[in-house]
Order: structure tokens, then C-alpha cells, then sequence
């Protein structure tokens, strides 16, 4: 699932790297055996958010990107829109991703909801239904992909932040940012990717990425030469 993940973002435009960070010796020779840079981080990182900042303290970087291992179908292109956004506002601290809700989104816990305010920058991310459909013809759900761009600067403020009552609530750690005035830019029109969290989940994706790969050879035949195995 990493290699995937890996091999998606070496293809996104706009990275001068591309690291895995893990504080599990195993992951790191899982990295290094399919030829991947990964560094080691403290086990006591307590997140995501926590692991990239005590690594980006050693970078000669501008921004960072937050890319979730346990998403296989990431989209390169959406990737690259963070990356490209980064580079073009360094007045937004912080940039995400959002898709048009699917079928059942609504009211499922496991998937993160998110409201926008007229400019594009988040309002709230929920597990709840947001926005809540009382009446026709209102804003459409969106769906909040687990992808993060900071500039670096933000990265470091936000990883020293404690923890906020509505992010202990949720368990979203975007919601620190929220509560501490950091504003989020929500690029739209994402192509949706799914997290494994359970061993349904992986059943399920096993089935998505043979699909994705057979359209990946489909439309590209040098894509098995390109190293896009499973």
C-alpha cells in the first residue's frame, strides 16, 4: 500500500521530494526495498501532523505536503494542484482537497465531511451530515480528502499548538488549525480516494486498485514497464 502511494506521488508535478516518514523499522524496509527514500521519526510523534513538522525542521523547504499513506488511489493531479497552490499563495498557511460527495457519504462517520465559506476556505469538516439537506437546492456535500499542503512556517506553529475541544471532539486534527484562526484553502473538483483503516477496507481496495490498474493499462500501455504493479 505504501509503494502505491509512493509511486502516485513521484508522479505528481511540482515535488523536489518525495519522503516517507515512519518510526517502524518495517515500513522502512518495505520503502527501501522497492528503492523509496524514507527517514525515521520519533516514536513519540503522536500524529501526522506532529511526525512531518519534527522532519521539517531539518528541511531547506518552502511547504510540505501531508500525503496519508493508507490512501493507494491518490491522485497525482491532485497533488500537484496543492503543490502548484503553495508555490503561487504563500499567503495561505494551509491548502486541502475536497470531491463531490458519493452515494452514502453523508452519513457515514468514517468520511469526512467539509463546508466552504464564499472564497473557498473552510468553514468546519465534520463526521457528521454537513451540510444538513432541510431544504432542496442548498450547498452539496463535499467529501474532504486526507491531503495536506503547508507552508512550512504554518507546519511548525500548528504542530506546536495543544489540542482544541473541537478537534478532540471529532478527532480531526484540521480542527486545531480552525480554532486557532489558521484558515484552510479547499481546492474543489478533486477526484475522490479512500483510506484502509480495516480489513474490509482492504478487501474493498484490493478490488479498486485492479480496476484502476486495468484502466491504467487501458489508457496508457507503457504503464506495466512504469513499474505500476500491485
Amino acid at each position: 500500500m505504501v509503494e502505491h502511494v509512493y509511486r502516485r506521488a513521484v508522479r505528481a508535478k511540482g515535488l523536489d521530494r518525495v519522503v516517507v516518514l515512519t518510526d517502524d523499522e518495517r515500513i522502512a524496509r518495505a520503502v527501501e526495498f522497492f528503492g523509496g527514500e524514507v527517514e525515521m521519526t520519533p516514536t513519540e510523534c503522536a500524529s501526522g501532523t506532529d511526525r512531518i513538522a519534527w522532519a521539517a525542521r531539518n528541511w531547506d523547504c518552502a511547504a510540505v505536503i501531508n500525503i496519508q499513506g493508507d490512501e493507494p488511489l491518490i491522485d497525482p493531479e491532485g497533488i500537484g494542484r496543492v503543490a502548484s497552490h503553495l508555490r503561487s499563495y504563500p499567503q495561505d498557511p494551509i491548502v486541502t482537497l475536497a470531491a463531490d460527495a458519493l452515494e452514502g457519504d453523508l452519513d457515514s462517520p468514517s468520511v469526512v465531511k467539509v463546508v466552504l465559506d464564499r472564497q473557498g476556505y473552510a468553514l468546519y469538516f465534520s463526521r457528521a451530515p454537513i451540510p444538513f439537506p432541510r431544504h432542496p437546492g442548498g450547498a452539496a456535500p463535499l467529501r474532504h480528502l486526507g491531503l495536506y499542503g503547508y507552508q512550512r512556517d504554518a507546519l511548525l506553529r500548528l504542530a506546536q499548538l495543544p489540542q482544541t475541544p473541537l478537534e478532540k471532539s471529532e478527532s480531526l486534527e484540521q480542527l486545531r488549525a480552525l480554532e486557532n484562526r489558521m484558515s484552510i484553502k479547499v481546492l474543489t473538483g478533486a477526484r475522490p480516494s479512500w483510506g484502509v483503516d480495516t480489513p474490509e477496507d482492504a478487501a474493498e481496495m484490493d478490488e479498486r486498485l485492479r480496476k484502476e490498474l486495468n484502466k491504467e493499462r487501458t489508457d496508457d500501455p507503457d504503464t506495466t514497464r512504469r513499474g505500476a504493479e500491485p
